[in-house]
């Protein structure tokens, strides 16, 4: 049988200069938002699935994506069962996929579908056949490189449920001009496992896999929207999650965690949430000109000859002269220095910048969250 022919689509950057042409996939619906990449050979569904990806088109790097398929997601909005591996949140999250070449068939045992067909029934678009490496370059050499795809025979737009964005506004989504976290978080406070302690995750678009390893080490987690009152919440320890867009544009959170570290629980910031404890212990956040993507980031534990291989997916970085008092710098990056976590010099209040879950990336970093709970 002869493969259908697919639609053309375009990629247009919002440096006026790129213009790409392509292959629709996914749904046939017109797209914006942040250009970023990922390097990783494998766990695409993972990356399209994480709400750190929010309003980010994802660009990967890796020629050929989608030849092992999509796994089958079970209906978890509630979280009420075993939380499956291969997913990082029960939906695509990502405006948009950019790939090389795709695979018609798959090969694993637990797919279920195809990319092309998941992409569908998620609502989201894909281009196949652009030069993803040369995407990459451009990405590095722009500032913040936003993007809209737009196919040929559109079916409508790629929607945002709660943020008030339309192509008749900006005909770029940037999402860090909103607050985006209302579209990623826990609706209501919910807990997930059993175990002898008890964490509380304040949920800014936090990966299932943060979830799954806190269950994993003796850990009861209760969920709590971003927005929530924190003084209502009875814990061992706090934990704030990852998440899109910019730290500065997230409510009053900033002070919800200035109150926790007037306490002695221990805390653990990550990824945005490694931001987010460093305003709240008075550091400053700028938006980087390029960002750090990828999976092999190189960052090295300070005072010490420890280095690691990391996961990042983030456009924001704390300004290190801003780091005083009983604050210090904990992780910097190898390649430009910048801060990729902090610490209290007494307290047990940490953060990191990278993810010491990744799911899918490397697992080079994966003991601070053991250190995080075994000091609980």
């Amino acid at each position: 049988m002869a493969k259908a022919m697919r639609k053309r689509c375009s990629l247009i950057l919002s440096d006026q200069n790129h213009r790409f042409e392509g292959e629709m996939i996914g749904a046939p619906v017109n797209s914006s938002g942040q250009l970023v990449f990922t390097t990783g050979m494998v766990g695409y569904s993972e990356a399209i699935t994480d709400p750190s990806y929010l309003g980010q088109i994802l660009v990967f790097a890796y020629p050929l994506i989608g030849n092992y398929g999509i796994p089958k997601l079970p209906d978890l909005k509630d979280l009420d069962a075993v939380i499956p591996r291969g997913f990082e949140s029960h939906q695509a999250q990502c405006a948009g996929v950019i790939i090389t070449a795709d695979s018609s068939d798959t090969y694993h045992w637990n797919s279920l579908q195809t990319l092309d067909a998941w992409l569908k029934d998620q609502g989201v678009p894909g281009i196949v056949g652009l030069d993803t490496r040369h995407l990459v370059h451009l990405i590095r050499e722009g500032r913040n490189l936003l993007a809209s795809i737009e196919p040929k025979e559109s079916e409508g737009f790629h929607s945002f449920n709660h943020i008030d964005w339309t192509p008749e506004k900006d005909k770029y989504f940037d999402p860090g001009q909103y607050e985006v976290l209302s579209e990623v978080s826990t609706e209501k406070p919910r807990v997930v496992g059993k175990g002898s302690r008890r964490i509380a995750v304040v949920d800014c678009g936090v990966k299932w896999n943060i979830i799954r390893q806190l269950i994993e080490l003796d850990c009861e987690v209760e969920l709590l929207p971003w927005d929530y009152d924190l003084s209502k919440v009875d814990c061992s320890a706090w934990l704030i999650s990852n998440g899109p867009g910019d730290p500065a544009k997230t409510g009053d959170l900033k002070s919800s965690i200035v109150r926790l570290l007037e306490g002695e629980r221990p805390v653990l910031g990550i990824c945005l949430g490694h931001q987010l404890l460093s305003l709240a212990a008075g550091a400053e956040t700028i938006r980087m000109p390029y960002g750090h993507r990828s999976h092999n980031q190189p960052v090295y534990e300070v005072g010490t000859r420890r280095g690691y291989i990391t996961s990042q997916n983030h456009g924001y970085v704390v300004v290190e002269s801003s780091i005083k008092g009983d604050w210090e710098p904990w992780f910097k990056n190898v390649n430009d220095e910048s801060i990729e976590g902090i610490k209290h010099k007494t307290k047990p209040f940490r953060s990191v910048q990278f993810h010491p879950e990744a799911a899918g990336g490397p697992r080079d970093t994966g003991w601070i969250l053991e250190q995080f709970i075994a000091g609980v």
